[in-house]
């Protein structure tokens, strides 16, 4: 169903992260939102209405419809996979948020079912391709700090109960703090050093028990089904290696990505945002703080490229590939801290180059 000009799109789940793809895809030339479609097919309407979008209504629809080519699926990790093969079974093409599948073999029949139905199925984060980290890769290639041989990556906070209304599913399967904020750091991470060889890891669970902290269910306890402190050392296939920790049980809530090269460390913008300040640090005394540069437009930007990509014929950057890399990653981090013994990722991939800094999801480009 790959046609010529702005794409149609179509988008399942219509819960509180719609919105934000909502407020840039109805903005962004490239691509035209036709259908809102949700289980809650009222909410769906809602939704629709809300962003001027002309149809609403139940899942079959949507993928009847022959004016949507993509379909940007939002619906609940544990079934991402189902989803994105029921519409890739309609001919669409599919964005989908992370994870891109909650283990290898799911991911691996994703991956199958979109090469038989020759479509792409691209996958969230698209944060890597904004300002920040796009900023970082090109000052890293133009020789700025020197040569790259490192990274340090922390991302520490008390856990989302406190303030999410209904936190149980980001406690269960799929999700933690390894798979609900992992795949940001991992994904940025490939790009600056390609893929993983080798992952060495300790996990562990605070408490098997957490309590909502606020909304309708505030006081209702529910089960903790994942490690909720992941501490890894990653080695790459280039030599290079990082050391990440992922945890929902630090009363110091702190985010930090960073970069050692020969001659500075880089201080990368938030990887789970599209923009920030990078900071070069020389010396005790040699600190110096530089704009990013770049579209920093928000979440949908990876749906533009993966349009845009179809109408050129060329690949994707956030590929199905690198996502099935990363949830390769990140279940090796989850047995290595099982066995307490290092394991090798299966999969492998093509870190792409840098964006051109001019590259901009706002701009029309497919009339």
């Amino acid at each position: 169903m790959t046609g010529a000009g702005r794409a149609g799109v179509g988008l399942i789940g219509a819960g509180n992260i719609s919105n934000q793809y909502l407020k840039n895809l109805t903005t962004f030339p490239d691509v035209e939102v036709r259908f809102v479609a949700d289980l809650d097919t009222d909410r769906a309407a809602a939704q629709a209405e809300a962003y001027g979008i002309p149809r609403s209504g139940p899942v079959a629809e949507l993928l009847a419809d022959d004016e949507i080519e993509v379909v940007v699926n939002l619906t609940v990790p544990a079934v991402h996979v189902e989803v994105a093969q029921q519409a890739l079974a309609a001919g669409k093409h599919v964005w989908s948020e992370k994870p891109f599948a909650l283990d290898r073999d799911s991911g691996a029949a994703l991956l199958a079912a979109a090469r038989s139905a020759g479509r792409r199925v691209a996958t969230a984060p698209d944060t890597f391709l904004g300002a920040g980290i796009q900023s970082s890769l090109r000052l890293i290639a133009d020789g700025g700090v020197g040569r790259a041989h490192g990274a340090l990556t922390l991302l520490q906070s008390p856990g989302p109960e406190s303030w999410h209304p209904n936190p149980a599913f980001l406690f269960d399967v799929g999700a933690g703090p390894l798979f609900d904020i992992g795949p940001y750091y991992i994904t940025a991470l490939v790009q600056f050093f390609g893929p993983v060889a080798q992952v060495h890891a300790v996990t562990s669970r605070a408490r098997a028990e957490r309590v909502v902290g606020s909304g309708p269910l505030a006081g209702q306890s529910f089960p903790v089904n994942v490690p909720t402190h992941v501490a890894t050392l990653l080695e790459f296939a280039s030599g290079q290696t990082a050391q990440s920790i992922f945890s929902f049980d630090s009363k110091l809530r702190r985010t930090q990505f960073e970069i050692t090269a020969d001659d500075a460390t880089l201080t990368v913008p938030d990887p789970n945002a599209f923009a920030g300040d990078l900071v070069i640090t020389r010396g005790k005394d040699e600190q110096e703080t530089v704009a990013c540069e770049g579209a920093a437009a928000g979440r949908g930007t990876g749906v533009v490229e993966l349009v845009r990509a179809i109408r050129a014929d060329v690949p994707e950057r956030a590929s199905g590939e690198l996502a099935f890399h990363v949830v390769d990653v990140m279940q090796s981090i989850i047995e290595a801290g099982e066995r307490r013994e290092s394991v090798r990722p299966a999969s492998t991939v093509t870190a792409p180059p840098p964006l051109d800094v001019k590259w901009d999801p706002t701009e029309a480009t497919l009339f």
